[in-house]
């Protein structure tokens, strides 16, 4: 979502499109991997998969923390247009590898999913509609980051801002991670 506000902010919505469509990619990736996976784990070796679900948990709660102990590091600046020569090609590249690069995204994949999937069920036709669900969800906040404009580039050209924005999703981080640890 960052690289996506940030693209937004400098080379505007439809150039970051190009990221988005790659990001999409990983993102559809990582969830079938994680729920092949992980259904494979939860199937086999239930001990496990509780284990995995309270590590989950706790780095969400770990990662919850430090956002609001951020010192708001992710202010933009003015020169932010760095990025305005990229192609579109090395835009989705960069979405893509920004999402399967991405640990948090592994995480919350591996510990959100396996409640959604009924190991009675086919697996196939859940996964399809579980992807499905992240794709247009992904696309729709994607877009609406990107979306941003210049309101939101002075808003977070401020670090008390971009405090103010950690303390707030690290606060939604660290229930999702209680959640998931203990649901």
């Amino acid at each position: 979502m960052t690289l996506a506000m940030t693209l937004g902010m400098t080379i505007g919505v439809k150039r970051s499109m190009h990221m988005m469509w790659g990001e999409l990619l990983g993102v559809a990736l990582v969830a079938i991997l994680a729920v092949i996976g992980v259904a494979t784990i939860m199937l086999k070796y239930p001990s496990a998969f509780a284990t995995l679900k309270y590590l989950g948990g706790g780095y969400l709660i770990y990662l919850g923390i430090q956002m609001w102990r951020s010192k708001g590091k992710l202010a933009i600046s003015d020169s932010a247009g760095s990025k305005t020569n990229m192609k579109p090609l090395q835009l989705a590249s960069q979405g893509f590898i920004t999402a399967i690069a991405n640990p948090k995204g592994w995480v919350f994949m591996i510990s959100l999913l396996p409640p959604f999937i009924n190991p009675e069920q086919a697996l196939s036709p859940q996964l399809s509609v579980l992807v499905a669900i992240i794709i247009i969800t992904e696309f729709s906040c994607l877009l609406m980051y990107a979306s941003g404009g210049q309101t939101l580039r002075l808003f977070l050209q401020k670090s008390n801002n971009v405090r103010l924005l950690n303390k707030i999703a690290g606060s939604l981080m660290i229930f999702v991670g209680f959640w998931l640890a203990l649901g």
